[in-house]
């Protein structure tokens, strides 16, 4: 906590909130609003806000989206096209029979038909659903049945893997499109062909700030995924965070490499950015260093929103791999999906001249709550300050009561309901989503600190806190700690039982190339951890492990490697996208 990354007066008059405070005191969601045009009769809809509306303005020309392709093959969409587009798949579904409130699943790679699809759907005044294109069969079954699909978009090889085997067993789907086939399987319908007989012009849908518009589903440490409903109201907190937590604005090249079947991917890759009118970079392909670095350059990207997992990628690579490239056009980087460490924060502003701003929020948010914004002194290992409009706090509720936490105070994270993107409900589970609120707040679950100067600090799911010895343990700090070591590449940190200290920090680890698994290197490891953090902080042992198991959005699973190290049940993993070895 004792870095500060220092702007300077010309940064800070060129943010889009260049005095924060001033920004916040002065703040109403009157101003949230007027960054968007609505529709007649009080209406809103999102898919008007993200793409019509720019074009009705006279801006049909200017490029929407640059997609490159795994094959390196290049198309460029304007807002006319994609305006062209969606329409065309909203009177797809139309013709077919969907109506209005029907529900979308959307399940394939990033290209343009998803975006487009996405859009569409929304413009027809129907909700859609994303799923990340890696699910194996029974998560995306599950999410499907939860959701109670009425279509499906995917490709011909992952309905033949993934859906044909049981699609007849979802009562509620009525339709199948097939993205990428001129002829579809047998009950299904071949998107290209019917786009191109479908007319280009839709009249948008009046929905209303309230109706469905988005269900994000996110794994809970037990039983089944929750869907967290969100409705269209949630466009005005999409603008409103994309300003001040992205710096997105008309004619900027903004990249976000978060696929579309996370909430980030849908929130901060197709909305947001498109209702501020930028120009999106969309790489189909996955990380790949060079191709990143390449990207960036060649397409002169200026915001890039990236995560943790791929930041500290970079770093692993060290600074000669980015010696090459030149980064001058980047102007802003923000990272979200898991804190950010804080020598991932000091390390980018050495490599790239600028460092990447962490934020935090959720699923359940949806949209970024607290972040630390472009004419902010950064803090390195903060999460920032909250966005204007948004009432967080630190509070205490383990007797059963509310207690605001002094500063320092370690609590649960807590937010004044009431934003427009938060979350409408858990679908189907009532009792769970009542769970989340007491007190006149919502309770993220999270466990964190605010500074004197209110900044807040992320210390770990209120699940993973390690009690020691009278100690409170933030996984999170320890971990931390362990990566400044040369030989760290990531780290996972949870507590074990123990008869004497009740808890004890036990921590497994990756390693850099060029470093091998040895006694020698545990115990200094473990040294250094000891010198960083103190005898009663640092764990009491190492483990040594080839990859530790993550969700796909990059988030080490800590209840993962707590379940298996005390032979409990795993919950749901259905996001899980690498196990440790």
């Amino acid at each position: 906590m004792e870095e500060i990354i220092t702007k300077g007066r010309q940064e800070r008059a060129g943010a889009a909130m260049a005095d924060p405070d001033a920004t916040r005191a002065a703040f109403s969601w009157d101003d949230a609003q007027a960054l968007l045009d609505g529709l007649p009769g009080g209406a809103l809809n999102i898919g008007y806000e993200a793409i019509d509306r720019h074009v009705e303005h006279g801006y049909g020309d200017q490029v929407a989206m640059r997609w490159i392709g795994k094959d390196d093959s290049r198309r460029a969409l304007t807002y006319a096209d994609m305006a062209a587009l969606s329409s065309r798949f909203a009177n797809v579904l139309r013709d077919h029979g969907i109506e209005r409130g029907d529900s979308l699943f959307a399940l394939m790679g990033r290209v343009p038909e998803l975006y487009a699809a996405a859009i569409g759907a929304l413009k027809a005044g129907m909700v859609f659903t994303p799923l990340f294109s890696a699910f194996g069969p029974e998560p995306i079954r599950t999410r499907m049945e939860i959701g109670e699909a009425n279509v499906l978009l995917t490709t011909a090889a992952l309905y033949k893997r993934k859906i044909a085997p049981w699609r007849d067993e979802i009562p509620s789907l009525k339709l199948v499109l097939i993205a990428d086939a001129d002829e579809a399987p047998e009950g299904c319908v071949a998107l290209g062909p019917a786009l191109d007989s479908a007319s280009d012009k839709f009249e948008v849908v009046h929905t209303r700030p309230e109706d469905t518009a988005l269900i994000h589903f996110t794994s809970g440490t037990t039983g089944k995924p929750k869907g967290a409903v969100h409705v269209h109201q949630a466009v005005v907190y999409h603008a409103h965070s994309g300003r001040y937590a992205l710096e997105l604005k008309p004619g900027a090249v903004y990249w976000c490499t978060a696929d579309p079947g996370w909430v980030t991917g849908t929130s901060y890759g197709i909305i947001a950015p498109f209702v501020h009118r930028v120009t999106m970079i969309v790489d189909e392909a996955e990380f790949d260093l060079e191709r990143w670095y390449g990207i960036v350059r060649d397409e002169k990207v200026e915001i890039w929103y990236s995560a943790p997992t791929a930041i500290r990628m970079m770093m692993r690579a060290g600074a000669e791999a980015a010696a090459p490239y030149d980064f001058s056009s980047l102007q802003f980087l923000a990272s979200v999906g898991e804190p950010l460490n804080p020598e991932a924060v000091i390390w980018s502003n050495e490599v790239f001249g600028r460092p990447f701003h962490d934020n935090w929020w959720q699923t359940e948010t949806g949209g970024i709550i607290i972040a630390n914004t472009r004419a902010m002194d950064i803090r390195p290992g903060s999460m920032g300050k909250p966005l204007p409009g948004i009432e967080a706090a630190i509070i205490d509720r383990e007797d059963g009561a509310v207690r605001p936490c002094a500063p320092g105070e370690i609590g649960e994270l807590a937010l004044r309901p009431g934003w427009p993107s938060m979350m409408r409900a858990y679908l189907h589970e009532q009792a769970r989503y009542d769970k989340a609120f007491a007190g006149g707040w919502y309770f993220s679950g999270d466990l964190a600190m605010a500074d004197k100067d209110g900044y807040f600090w992320f210390v770990g799911r209120a699940d993973d806190l390690i009690k020691s010895s009278g100690h409170l343990i933030g996984p999170f700090e320890v971990e931390s700690a362990l990566i400044e070591h040369n030989a760290v590449a990531e780290a996972g940190v949870i507590g074990v039982p123990d008869e004497t200290a009740g808890e004890l920090v036990k921590a497994y680890v990756t390693l850099n190339p060029g470093f091998e698994p040895s006694e020698d290197l545990e115990r200094a490891i473990r040294g250094h951890a000891r010198k960083k953090l103190g005898p009663a902080v640092a764990p009491r042992a190492i483990v040594f492990r080839n990859t530790l198991p993550k969700t796909r959005s990059g988030k080490i699973m800590r209840r993962l490697l707590k379940a298996r190290e005390l032979g409990l049940p795993e919950g749901d993993i259905s996001t899980l996208e690498t196990d440790e070895t």
